[in-house]
């Protein structure tokens, strides 16, 4: 009974969070069309066509983001850009390993430490607000 009392309330953590997720996607979106040059060297050097990759990957991220809050394509937005969290991983670890400077995202590890540690909540978070996963959560099935 109380799982069902409080339906509401986690159907609105997920919007909540699928829109601040979708707003984080489409500012890189926009950063990656808008200042290519800048992000290409975090590229690691096995991406082929990396210049290419990054005004894809932007043009993703802004799909994505839109994808997700739209309710027939919500479900493949989460797995998506969960899918692709995970596949940008690499750059970020480049991009902190390397100490490459990349204005203005700080270049310390005051920044990357969380920013590595969190890249599995970010690909939690687009599963959970997608309603692919209920985890750790679980809904009630019962009715």
């Amino acid at each position: 009974m109380l799982v069902r009392l409080m339906a509401p309330a986690s159907d609105l953590a997920r919007a909540v969070m699928r829109f601040v997720l979708a707003a984080f996607y489409l500012a890189a979106g926009i950063a990656h069309l808008w200042v290519p040059d800048k992000l290409l060297a975090m590229m690691p050097s096995w991406v082929p066509f990396a210049a290419q990759v990054i005004l894809l990957t932007g043009l993703c991220e802004i799909a994505g983001a839109i994808a997700l809050v739209t309710k027939p394509l919500r479900w493949w937005a989460g797995v998506a850009l969960a899918l692709y969290a995970l596949c940008v991983w690499p750059a970020n670890i480049k991009h902190a390993i390397e100490g490459i400077d990349v204005p203005p995202i700080p270049n310390s590890w005051l920044y990357h430490g969380p920013r590595l540690a969190l890249q599995p909540v970010l690909i939690w978070w687009a599963l959970y607000c997608a309603g692919v996963i209920d985890w750790p959560w679980r809904r009630d099935k019962s009715g």
